[in-house]
């Protein structure tokens, strides 16, 4: 009997430590994107990029920059776009990709691995899935990514001696960055692009057709997230003030930047102080689209330098 208990407990043991090897992490691998030199790490099963300030060194105190993108986006075009705008101004860029988007799609899709038809592909899969019930699995992605991006920084913090976070995102990846700093303290500073902080969008209509939307009903698990993480039903999170900036297109009818106008004025009702921090920055005769290269670097240096924004309100 004692034989059998020795090799019982020895088999535990085994399988013990062959659970705490699966949870340690990999180093992180070193590829290219665009000329861009960037670092892969796994944070659970997300796969992470980061890129590097000009000059850093391992053990440098570090600040950085989590920036997300839209939805049907990917953390490959993220460091084209962005990744640039970041490290320029002294901040470490980190990027992943949104719940099963990229390579966390079931085909582990990328244009690393990929044909250009694939992943145009599977982008549109995502768009039509989405529009064809936002409120299903569009708010079923934004708990994930919100969920996703708090596990990311605590790696972060786990493993460098991180200064300061700031956050942003275009479109979805900017509804995500205003939920967790809702939730979320060491977040200090947001840039949202094109961005609701409302999560029922009122007034959304088809980002390509430009009919009205049907926002779809939610299921349980989506309607969950909703009512978690809404941020303009949980306006009691922002009364202590976070510098936000919404860059919002004057003519976007996807996301209407009343959206935005809407949860300053509310927030200016039970804190006007927290309010003045929140700011809209125009782009005069846009849509729902990305600010010029010249804007976008003056935001950044908003976000990054804390510079004043004339064009801000």
């Amino acid at each position: 009997m004692k034989k059998w208990l020795t090799v019982i407990l020895a088999a535990l043991l085994i399988s013990s430590a062959a659970a705490a090897l699966a949870l340690e992490y990999a180093p992180p691998q070193t590829l290219e994107i665009d000329g861009i030199e960037v670092h892969k790490v796994w944070v659970d099963t997300i796969p992470v990029y980061y890129t590097l300030p000009e000059g850093y060194q391992e053990g440098d105190e570090v600040n950085i920059c989590l920036f997300l993108s839209g939805l049907s986006g990917n953390k490959e075009s993220l460091v084209s776009t962005y990744s640039d705008y970041i490290t320029s101004r002294g901040y470490m860029g980190v990027f992943f990709d949104h719940y099963e988007h990229g390579e966390r799609s079931i085909n582990a899709t990328t244009i690393l691995n990929s044909t250009e038809q694939e992943v145009a592909d599977l982008k549109n899969k995502i768009l039509n899935t989405c529009f064809e019930n936002m409120y299903r699995y569009g708010w079923e992605i934004l708990g994930n990514s919100i969920l996703d991006a708090e596990r990311v920084i605590d790696w972060f913090e786990s493993h460098m001696p991180v200064a300061q976070i700031v956050m942003g995102g275009h479109s979805m990846g900017g509804d995500t960055s205003v939920a967790v700093a809702g939730i979320d303290e060491r977040i200090g500073r947001i840039l949202c692009v094109v961005t609701t902080p409302d999560w029922l969008r009122p007034g959304m209509h088809d980002l390509f057709t430009g009919e009205d939307m049907d926002p779809g009903k939610p299921d349980a698990k989506s309607q969950w997230y909703y009512d978690q993480f809404n941020p303009i039903t949980h306006l009691s999170r922002y009364t202590r003030g976070i510098d936000m900036m919404f860059a919002c297109g004057e003519l976007d009818t996807h996301i209407p930047p009343e959206n935005a106008q809407r949860f300053r004025e509310n927030l200016s009702r039970i804190a006007p102080e927290a309010a003045e921090r929140m700011h809209i920055w125009w782009n005069k005769g846009k849509g729902h689209t990305s600010p010029n290269e010249e804007d976008l670097g003056m935001l950044f240096d908003w976000l990054l330098c804390g510079t004043d924004i004339p064009k801000a309100q």
